[in-house]
């Protein structure tokens, strides 16, 4: 064997190394890393979505706040339930 001679030359039996099919191996590896990718992006985002769903809806702070005043004493109940009304509660 020659070196750079005849039909097998170069070290990967001029091949380029991609397994003699022309560049075709190295683009399923490709595509094989792409959708590798693509399941880890679509479990992170659905892991972390379904986390919030069991999250309590937010409460205004207006309430709490309104709250700790009728607790306190500071207004009375007709005055209390007409605010919260108000604000939506």
């Amino acid at each position: 064997m020659g070196y750079g001679y005849g039909p097998q030359w170069g070290m990967m039996g001029g091949y380029g190394g991609y397994g003699g099919y022309g560049g075709f191996g190295m683009i399923i590896w490709i595509v094989v890393l792409i959708a590798i990718v693509a399941l880890v992006v679509w479990l992170v985002r659905s892991t972390a979505s379904s986390g919030m769903h069991h999250l309590p809806p937010r409460r205004s702070s207006g309430l709490d706040v309104l709250e700790e005043r009728y607790a306190r004493g500071e207004i009375n109940r007709d005055e209390y339930l007409q605010k919260k009304k108000d604000i939506g509660g």
